[in-house]
């Protein structure tokens, strides 16, 4: 494990939040609350439930347990972001504090161990965790945002259809070492 393996995370992390804010680009505000059924969570929920989990996670990361005693889990999954403006606040306060905690990292870190619910962790298992954990709900967000627009959806990797065409472009050029940029992850 190197200061590598950080910036690689942080890319990821980047990457999959792109994902995010270019579904959000492509849908009206009213699409942000839509939901399936009453079961099922809209994107604004999907939000609130990242930034509850972010802030928890991030916020004094080396030094406390992940799940705080201030975090109110369950009251992530019932809406009361009124537009699009605190929805996109939300998304924002919880990757700031992300960020924050993984741009203070340094390689010394990474064998440390952290505690999510008084289990413990390496910082890099706590990584790969959040990691997982994100990238499954910013599926779904991209999800949602797929079965709203219908055919007006603009894919956000290989277009259905396309993979020839991008393969053919890809094997064309010459091999070279491409560390999780967005082209290296399929866009």
């Amino acid at each position: 494990m190197n200061q590598q393996y950080i910036l690689n995370t942080i890319q990821l992390f980047e990457y999959y939040k792109s994902l995010g804010d270019k579904t959000f680009n492509q849908l009206q505000e009213k699409d942000l609350f839509w939901q399936y059924n009453n079961n099922s969570n809209s994107i604004a929920i999907i939000v609130k439930h990242l930034c509850g989990n972010m802030l928890s996670r991030w916020t004094d990361f080396l030094t406390t347990d992940g799940e705080k005693e201030w975090r109110k889990r369950d009251e992530e999954f019932e809406n009361d972001l009124k537009n699009k403006e605190e929805l996109l606040h939300k998304w924002k306060e919880g990757w700031d504090c992300l960020f924050k905690a993984l741009n203070s990292l340094t390689e010394k870190d990474l064998n440390n161990t952290v505690y999510i619910r008084n289990q413990g962790h390496t910082v890099t298992d706590a990584i790969n965790r959040q990691l997982a954990h994100y990238a499954s709900h910013i599926g779904q967000i991209m999800y949602i945002g797929k079965m709203i627009k219908d055919a007006d959806w603009q894919s956000l990797s290989i277009p259905k259809g396309n993979s020839q065409q991008f393969n053919q472009e890809k094997f064309a050029k010459e091999k070279h070492d491409e560390h999780f940029t967005n082209e290296a992850l399929g866009k």
